[in-house]
């Protein structure tokens, strides 16, 4: 009977031997699932806050480029408004010969005019 009795304890110590090995390892494994979600966590927030400044910094190109547009805007529908007062080209064309067909007096230097004063004088005395 003493022989029965280590034996049976023997089976025994096997399992519960093998049952906290395998409780160690579920135990380690906990711990390594535990870790990642916390770095898919810590991922995740880092992440959420990249995106939100990206969204702040594009939140604030769209607001300028939509004020540089009702700028254009405002710009072309001056223009458009100006277009009436330029002159055409066909009305340039006619002023121009109506200007060579008059002629204005050449320009004349200082130099000539007193020359031809010194003539007149000469002529009359």
């Amino acid at each position: 009977m003493e022989e029965q009795i280590p034996l049976q304890q023997d089976p025994i110590n096997s399992l519960l031997g093998e049952f906290a090995t395998r409780l160690n390892e579920t135990e380690e494994k906990q711990r390594l699932i535990k870790d990642r979600i916390l770095l898919i966590g810590e991922n995740l927030i880092s992440t959420k806050e990249e995106l939100d400044d990206d969204t702040i910094e594009f939140k604030s190109q769209i607001k300028k480029i939509d004020f540089e547009l009702q700028s254009l805007r405002k710009l072309a529908k001056r223009i458009t408004n100006e277009l009436n007062n330029f002159a055409r080209k066909s009305e340039l064309e006619i002023l121009n010969r109506q200007l060579k067909m008059f002629k204005p007096l050449k320009p004349v230097r200082i130099e000539d005019v007193k020359r031809i004063v010194r003539e007149e004088m000469r002529k009359i005395k």
